[in-house]
């Protein structure tokens, strides 16, 4: 349940997005989504202080490495890496079709990295639901031109990140509740956003000066839509925190493999929720590649008899 609220949430990030950036630019918006997170985390962490799931807890010297580094990955290079990548590509379709192969790397990095066990079932559910995800991104796309051809090695490497974020959850001791793991991976994600964006500042370049100095009165700002104050509250609260916790729940709870297989339903919800807002119709072969995702799904969690 933890999983799939999770890829509920993250299937509308798409969406919020968009509206978000009717107001900010990208710098700006993400600077402003993951302050606002890192702020709420900090205030519930200090108000249930003490709590064993809601407070901070204090981090032990030995386990600070895994802190920075998951922040490292997810969010400041994953997000770095993600809109070059769809930069590359001639079409968004096609950008996701190649950012949503986690779960055909997780297998291999949980192996690798963890020992983790990988079952046949495991390996069947997830080329059933890769295979049901292109249909749902794909059918009906028509003849498309791949774009700059460096598209697909920067969407790969965009996708090591994300799945060496799930092997960094993994490791971190188990003591540690989400809202500790998330808040001090993300914090030390935002630090790198801002050093990286003061310093492109410094170097002169307009566009990064001015999202550097748009978090700051982005507030007050006359001009700001409420469609963006709304995207921008979706993206800190829900996507940022809420998901983030959930899908740490999740890797802990599910492994690796089995939890990295649900990113394939991230494009099922995303369709579902244009349905539901803007009425865009669903053709048939896309309804088919939804059901085909959920069977591979229940395929990939299932449980070889002893």
């Amino acid at each position: 349940m933890a999983v799939i609220m999770s890829m509920v949430i993250w299937a509308g990030s798409g969406i919020a997005v968009k509206a978000a950036l009717l107001s900010l630019s990208p710098m700006a918006l993400i600077l402003t989504r993951f302050t606002i997170a890192v702020l709420l985390m900090l205030a519930v962490g200090l108000i249930f202080r003490g709590h064993s799931m809601l407070g901070l807890q204090r981090l032990e010297k030995q386990d600070v490495w895994l802190f920075l580094l998951g922040g490292f990955f997810q969010p400041f290079l994953y997000f770095i890496l993600e809109t070059y990548s769809y930069d590359c590509f001639s079409t968004p379709t096609l950008a996701e079709a190649f950012l949503s192969t986690n779960p055909l790397m997780a297998p291999i990095f949980a192996w690798l990295f963890l020992r983790e066990r990988v079952t046949v079932f495991n390996i069947l559910g997830i080329l059933v639901s890769t295979a049901g995800m292109l249909m749902l991104v794909l059918a009906g796309a028509g003849d498309m031109e791949l774009g700059n051809a460096w598209g697909i090695p920067l969407a790969l490497v965009t996708v090591a990140t994300a799945v060496a974020f799930s092997i960094i959850l993994k490791k971190i001791p188990a003591h540690y509740n989400s809202l500790t793991v998330v808040f001090w991976g993300q914090l030390t994600g935002l630090v790198m956003f801002y050093l990286l964006s003061g310093a492109t500042a410094l170097a002169g370049s307009a566009g990064a000066e001015s999202s550097f100095i748009d978090i700051f009165r982005v507030t007050f700002a006359e001009s700001i839509l409420p469609e963006s104050i709304r995207g921008v509250a979706y993206l800190a609260v829900l996507s940022s925190v809420a998901a983030f916790i959930l899908f740490c729940f999740s890797v802990r709870y599910l492994g690796v493999t089995r939890a990295n297989i649900f990113n394939n339903i991230r494009p099922v919800f995303t369709a579902l929720l244009m349905l539901l807002i803007f009425g865009e119709q669903l053709p048939v072969l896309k309804w088919i590649g939804v059901l085909i995702v959920i069977l591979g799904l229940f395929l990939c969690q299932k449980q070889p008899k002893k």
